[in-house]
Order: C-alpha cells, then sequence, then structure tokens
C-alpha cells in the first residue's frame, strides 16, 4: 500500500458570515478547524481573518504548508486569484487580488475555485460517481460513467462539471452556470429564480396566502410537507414540487449538452425525497415539432437512483447479446442511453473540501502553477 502523500494543503469553508479553515494531509485533516468571522463589510479586517485563519492552520500543521486551495464565491477570474464584484462579501467589491496576495504572504501556489466546482470534483473523486461505477461493476454491466454534473440547491442554484477525471473551468473560468439558464416558472427570468431557498419560500408564501417575510425556512417547510409540523401542508408540497420541475427543466437542458452523471447538493439537498421524483419526471418529459409530434426531452433517460426500482432499472439496463454479422462471434449491447440522478454521498461541504484538497495535489503534480 502506497503511503499517505505528506503534503499539506490549507483550505477554507468561505461563507458570507464565517470563514472555516482546515489543514489536509494525506486526505486527513491536521487537529481541529479554525472557524473565524469574515467581516465581509471590511476588507481589511476581512483579508486580515484569512492571513490569521491560514497562519494558525500552517503553525497547527508544524510550519509546513505546500499549497492553499478553496472555493470563494463569484463572479471571479479563479486563475488568476482575482475576486470581483460580490452580493454576500460586500468589501470585495471592484475586484481584489486575493491569490495573489496570499501566494506573497504563504510563499506557496493558491488555487481559488467555484465552491459548485469543487463539490463536482469531490463528489466525482470519492463520492456519487466511484458508487455508481462500483453498483454497475458488482450488477454485472459493462456500463461506466466518466462525467459528473454536480448542482447545489441553496441560496443560490450552482453547478460544476467533471470531465473524465478532470475539473472543467471553461476559457473565461465561467464553465457550468447553470443559474443563469432560462427559467422555465418564470419566462424571461433565470433559473435560480425557481431554483432557490427564496423560491421555495415564495411558492409556500403565495399558496398559504402569507406576506414572503412570514414564510418559514426549507427545512421547517419541508417538515410541514411531511406533516411533522404545523402549517399548509398542500402549499408546502407544492413549493418542493415546483423546485423539482424548475430544477428539472434546467437539468434536462444542461445534460442535453454534457451526458453525465447527475449530483444534488447544497442546503436544499436534504428535502429531497419530496422534489427529486418531480425533478426526474421533468428531465424525462418530452417536446414537441411544429407538427404536433412529440420527441423526449433529452437523448438519455434519467433515473432516480434514490428509488430502489429506479436504481434497479438503471444497473440493470437493457443488456443483451448481438451476434456478428457473418461471424461467429457475439458481442454485448446495451441499447438504455441513461443517466442517474442522486444526492451527494459525502455531504456537501466535506466534498468541496476533498475537491479543494485534491485539485491543488493534481495542480502541483502537474507543474502548472
Amino acid at each position: 500500500m502506497a503511503a499517505p502523500d505528506p503534503r499539506v494543503v490549507l483550505t477554507l469553508d468561505a461563507g458570507g458570515t464565517t470563514f472555516v479553515f482546515s489543514a489536509v494531509r494525506g486526505g486527513v485533516p491536521v487537529g481541529e478547524a479554525l472557524t473565524l468571522p469574515s467581516r465581509a463589510d471590511d476588507l481589511g479586517a476581512c483579508l486580515d481573518a484569512l492571513q490569521h485563519g491560514f497562519g494558525r492552520l500552517r503553525a497547527q500543521a508544524g510550519g509546513r504548508a505546500d499549497a492553499i486551495s478553496f472555493a470563494f464565491p463569484g463572479p471571479a477570474d479563479y486563475r488568476s486569484g482575482i475576486i470581483g464584484d460580490l452580493g454576500n462579501l460586500p468589501a470585495f467589491r471592484g475586484g481584489v487580488a486575493l491569490g495573489p496576495m496570499l501566494e506573497e504572504r504563504f510563499g506557496v501556489p493558491v488555487f481559488i475555485n467555484n465552491d459548485g466546482d469543487l463539490f463536482a470534483y469531490g463528489e466525482a473523486l470519492g463520492g456519487l460517481l466511484p458508487e455508481v461505477n462500483a453498483a454497475l461493476a458488482e450488477a454485472g454491466s459493462p456500463k461506466r460513467f466518466r462525467n459528473l454534473l454536480g448542482v447545489t440547491l441553496g441560496t443560490g442554484f450552482g453547478a460544476g462539471l467533471v470531465h473524465d477525471g478532470r475539473l472543467y473551468l471553461g476559457d473565461n473560468g465561467a464553465g457550468a452556470e447553470i443559474w443563469l439558464l432560462r427559467s422555465k416558472l418564470h419566462p424571461g427570468c433565470f433559473a435560480e429564480e425557481g431554483v432557490s431557498i427564496r423560491a421555495v419560500r415564495g411558492v409556500y408564501a403565495d399558496g398559504s396566502g402569507i406576506p414572503f417575510e412570514e414564510a418559514p425556512e426549507p427545512e421547517v417547510i419541508a417538515r410541514i410537507a411531511a406533516g411533522e409540523a404545523a402549517g399548509h401542508r398542500e402549499a408546502a408540497r407544492e413549493a418542493f414540487l415546483r423546485l423539482g420541475e424548475a430544477a428539472g427543466d434546467a437539468l434536462a437542458n444542461a445534460v442535453t449538452l454534457v451526458d453525465a452523471l447527475v449530483v444534488i447538493g447544497g442546503g436544499l439537498s436534504g428535502a429531497a425525497p419530496l422534489f427529486l421524483p418531480a425533478l426526474v419526471d421533468e428531465m424525462n418529459g418530452v417536446l414537441r415539432g411544429l407538427s404536433g409530434d412529440q420527441v423526449p426531452r433529452m437523448e438519455v433517460r434519467a433515473f432516480n437512483l434514490e428509488a430502489p426500482r429506479e436504481l434497479a432499472s438503471f444497473l440493470a439496463g437493457e443488456a443483451k447479446t448481438l451476434s456478428v454479422p457473418r461471424s461467429s462471434r457475439t458481442v454485448a449491447y446495451d441499447p438504455l442511453k441513461r443517466v442517474g440522478v442522486g444526492v451527494s454521498r459525502l455531504g456537501t461541504s466535506r466534498a468541496v473540501g476533498l475537491g479543494a484538497y485534491r485539485f491543488a495535489l493534481a495542480a502541483l503534480d502537474s507543474g502548472e502553477v
């Protein structure tokens, strides 16, 4: 067995109110995580918090750090380490060269990415993607997946794409910006208006006849939908059905282009039983031609990997054996083009952390620093 990688990567989970710092060696955290206020309204205090946090973690790891790698909200020029105009971190308005500052301060390469990208990368390395491929192998299927589209449902609607083991970033660092697809529920608006915490609260408020400000948070609405809390149950169910429909429409557009397995994370993923069936149904819907003829919405069929019967059908496929014309040979053939949609196996924060760690090691190994 190979020895654990001795390199230390300092990582960060950056939120609008707190920064959570961790040091990782050999894929294992070094000591305890450190949480500091982000001071999002004061650039100097925010930068001080970043320097102090990474400095504490480096000392905790015995004074060693081989790279810094973390997710930070966009818009940003991630390759250059420049953070742009952020809504939840107003101190960064106008652009801040955060990566270059940290490189000068700590003397190591600094890698900054979008959290949706790192979430997808983490799930591709140690989450849903390897789990699905292992299940296919156990079922005796020759089918394997090499691509993964990861989406996060929460305050916003984010995504990341992994192609054949590599994170796809795009030429401008703007790949997989799924939130800007057109909204099915609100024509003329962007998809995030129907796929977010505010969307769930808005549908519940409308169905309950209450002001938006009085609508509870989605975790409470989920309990209402399940009959576990007092409230307007039908409005709660409708809120998650509409979420599933809106997300499914966006994912159908995305999967049509990338043909990948889909994993769902983010704060709303805990309510997946309430919206995932509607999401997959939307992906498997139909479109019509001008003549009135119907065609499947996607070239592939989507399966809900959290539903046992659908998972069994997904794993089995439609395997058959074909005879090779004018030959005694036979070949295996599975005509069922399919993708699966499942919930994060690692948890969003852990997947982002794994993605940040492995991204840094891959970049160091490639010499692209």
